[in-house]
């Protein structure tokens, strides 16, 4: 599909413009990204579903990042050939924005959002082609890494996660193919959860960005 106007997107018979295109470089405006976020968000999530204010810094980051703004995302640490590791208390809004942003630019081929848990439960139906499948060269955001449980299949355990992860780590290396995932744990318990060699190999693959410790659980 190609898309001749790629910073404007319709929704229903609403157009949202998320900045100007200038010759062949769309020149975002983040004031009207946001408006649009909040319209699509509603649309996948509930009328609950709101942009809060207190978001604002790191859906600024996520915007630069999926816009591949090489300036700005440089200048704040961020490099835009990684995947993304977005970390952050329970019920912050982790997911919902994985699942959002992607739709920001639609000419950009979209990954899918997978729970870390579904993925072992499959390795424990169907064992390590699970592994083959989630380490291929499809584009995945897996979330709540961290706390799915232990695989297990005919009578032998699996760190089903961590396995996958080397596996993307080797495709990252020869195929430039990004991962994304989001979780609760911080990178010593991430460590913990996967070994060093593990951690490691996220460090090469991700960009940390963070909600704040203190956000709070926008479920209640």
């Amino acid at each position: 599909m190609k898309y001749s106007a790629p910073h404007i997107i319709t929704e229903g018979a609403v157009q949202y413009p998320l900045g100007t295109l200038k010759g062949r470089e769309i020149h975002y405006d983040f004031e009207k990204i946001l408006i649009y976020l909040d319209a699509k968000g509603k649309l996948l999530f509930g009328k609950k579903f709101k942009i809060y204010r207190e978001d604002r810094e790191i859906l600024y980051k996520l915007c630069l990042y999926f816009i591949q703004d090489k300036t700005r995302c440089t200048q704040l640490g961020i490099d835009i050939n990684k995947g993304l590791l977005l970390s952050g208390p329970v019920g912050c809004g982790k997911t919902s924005l994985m699942k959002l942003m992607k739709h920001i630019v639609p000419h950009q081929r979209p990954y899918e959002v997978i729970p870390c848990r579904n993925i072992v439960f499959g390795f424990n139906h169907i064992g390590y082609k699970i592994i083959e499948d989630y380490g291929s060269s499809q584009f995945f955001c897996f979330d709540d890494l961290g706390v799915e449980p232990t695989g297990w299949h005919f009578g032998q355990d699996c760190n089903v996660m961590g396995e996958i992860l080397l596996s993307r780590h080797e495709l990252f290396i020869n195929d430039r193919r990004k991962t994304h995932t989001t979780t609760n744990l911080n990178a010593q318990e991430l460590e913990e959860r996967y070994g060093t060699r593990v951690r490691s190999r996220m460090r090469e693959l991700f960009n940390l960005v963070g909600f704040d410790r203190k956000s709070k659980d926008k479920r209640k």
